[in-house]
């Protein structure tokens, strides 16, 4: 019997397998709301076969988009946008949806990567960007503002009030997200934190906002549906956060209350090198967080595309979840795909079973497995 296939308890969550949709950015909202296109995705990947689907990282605030294009949760219309999406996905599926709830930090008022992936012009419609310390991104890029503690009780006001949105919505999970070198890991990693005050130095210092937003977000999202939090494992530059604070993060995320960790890396630094045509490049540190942290559920993410990979990662208990991304675009329906491959039911929707490794003589013979 596959593990991979095997339902899995997440807090109040129990999910029918170990796969999980990975939130991807589309840069396709308007004035962040979710438009026709985040229609279409999300629905697709309601019937992927996984046992998850999380939307995109949120903005908590305007200023906390990473571009004008992101999908936000500070407004009223945002909320009944996604509350529309997700009522219309409950007539055909009950895979738990969640959200991401983040902020762009110093990486914020960009454009989307197809329209150059660069910092905003003034005549662009620019904003005003806020991060620990006042270092660029880029020496290109605009200079963030160094945040007081004002900007920090505004931002971890947000993100509770966008935790309130996201339930009332119908979200059933909510990620916090701390990685990518967006606001919270900016705060995390000495590479981007070089404030002198309670809030940078020490390891214990830098992650002190982080888990005051972690904590704030805890207290506002019900403890009836589940809460996660994405976080680096590594800068992939000398220098940068530590493995030893990451596993004492994750400790203190899972103290909190968080029913999962997810890990992943890269992103707070320009110039890191990282190894990201390698398969499963980040299962190190989802295994030194679940060897740290034996009892927290450990969500692994990065180059997974194989299903018999999918599967020794939760059989050697390196992890308890995988979560795909660009392999769901690719293919999706790589969850059901990968339930044939390991001998378990497809579990297709009705309307599709005549398509299944079964019922269709052809299947497994299309264009990409030609190609």
């Amino acid at each position: 019997m596959s593990l991979l296939f095997s339902p899995l308890t997440v807090g109040p969550l129990t999910l029918k397998n170990r796969v999980v949709i990975a939130p991807m950015c589309q840069y396709s909202a308007v004035e962040g709301v979710p438009r026709p296109w985040h229609v279409q995705h999300l629905g697709r990947l309601a019937i992927s076969g996984a046992a998850a689907v999380i939307v995109e990282a949120t903005g908590v605030e305007a200023a906390g988009r990473i571009t004008p294009d992101d999908t936000g949760l500070w407004n009223d219309a945002q909320e009944a946008a996604f509350a529309a999406i997700i009522r219309d996905i409950r007539t055909y599926s009950d895979t738990p949806i969640g959200v991401q709830l983040g902020h762009a930090g110093r990486k914020a008022s960009t454009s989307a990567p197809w329209k150059g992936g660069r910092a905003l012009g003034g005549d662009e419609g620019a904003w005003e960007t806020f991060a620990p310390s006042a270092l660029p991104f880029k020496a290109d890029w605009h200079t963030p503002t160094e945040m007081t503690e004002a900007d920090m009780d505004r931002v971890a006001r947000a993100f509770e009030d966008a935790a309130r949105r996201a339930d009332r919505a119908g979200f059933d999970l909510v990620e916090l997200h701390a990685a990518h070198g967006y606001l919270l890991s900016e705060f995390l990693s000495p590479l981007s934190n070089r404030r002198t005050d309670a809030y940078g130095g020490t390891a214990e210092n830098r992650a002190r906002f982080p888990l005051r937003v972690a904590k704030a977000l805890r207290d506002a999202w019900p403890r009836e549906k589940a809460l996660g939090a994405r976080f680096n494992g590594s800068d992939w530059v000398e220098g940068g956060v530590a493995l030893e604070d990451v596993t004492a993060f994750g400790q203190a995320l899972h103290q909190l209350g968080y029913d999962y960790l997810h890990l992943t890396s890269g992103g707070n630094v320009a110039r890191a090198e990282i190894p990201g045509d390698q398969p499963g490049y980040q299962l190190a540190f989802a295994a030194a967080v679940k060897a740290a942290v034996p009892d927290a559920t450990v969500m692994a993410v990065g180059m997974i595309f194989d299903p018999r990979q999918a599967e020794d990662i939760v059989a050697s208990g390196q992890a308890d979840l995988v979560a795909i991304a660009r392999a769901a675009l690719d293919d999706p329906h790589w969850a059901h795909h990968a339930a044939a491959a390991l001998g378990e039911a497809e579990d297709l929707p009705p309307q599709y079973a005549r398509a299944g490794k079964s019922t269709w003589p052809g299947y497994g013979r299309g264009a990409q497995r030609r190609a």
